[in-house]
This record gives structure tokens, C-alpha cells and sequence, in this order.
């Protein structure tokens, strides 16, 4: 991979657009990098993001809801939200042991 050379971000070599087609056309023929000032750049942070959900319907036993309820009552969480971390500390472990096994055959 090369490394790219910076162009100076100066005034006049960013040129100044009348309208969106005129900038649109000329972003379609140069690359942003080249006008990138990477010394003045900042990382970015969105706290807000949620990671996508889908909605699904469930049958339990009606015992295995109840003691699924009295659980999360004691650690003062939703029910729903205990639910969604006994299935990611399992489905993490599931894939643990794949990865050993994939290993140990190796």
C-alpha cells in the first residue's frame, strides 16, 4: 500500500462551487483525501447508536418465565433485557468451543 501524497489544504486548491452539480462533478473526477486535512481531523463518537433489533415470539414454559422474572427482579433489570444476556454469555461460550475444537483438530 502507498502512502498518499497530501496535498496543502489551501484556500485556492479547494475551489469554490456555485451550485450542487458543480460540486457533485467534481468530487465524481478528484478524491476527497487529496483535500483532506488528516492534522486538523477528529475520531468520531456516536454514543446514541443502538445496534439493530428484530422483533421475534418466544414460547417458554410458563415456570422457566416466572424464575426468568424472579431473576432479573433481583438484579433490577427487565426480564426481557436478563433474557438477552443469558443468550449472548451462551452463544459466546457456544463459539468458544467451536474455536477450541477448530483448534485442538489442527
Amino acid at each position: 500500500m502507498s502512502a498518499r501524497k497530501k496535498k496543502p489544504v489551501v484556500k485556492e486548491s479547494m475551489p469554490e462551487f456555485r451550485t450542487e452539480d458543480e460540486e457533485r462533478d467534481f468530487w465524481a473526477e478528484h478524491d476527497v483525501v487529496d483535500y483532506f486535512d488528516w492534522e486538523k481531523s477528529v475520531s468520531g463518537s456516536f454514543p446514541a447508536l443502538k445496534p439493530s433489533t428484530q422483533t421475534i415470539s418466544l414460547r417458554l414454559p410458563k415456570a422457566l418465565l416466572e424464575e426468568l422474572k424472579t431473576l432479573a427482579n433481583e438484579r433490577d433489570v427487565p426480564y426481557q433485557s436478563l433474557l438477552k444476556v443469558f443468550l449472548a454469555e451462551r452463544v459466546a461460550r457456544e463459539r468458544g468451543r467451536k474455536r477450541s475444537r477448530a483448534k485442538a483438530d489442527v
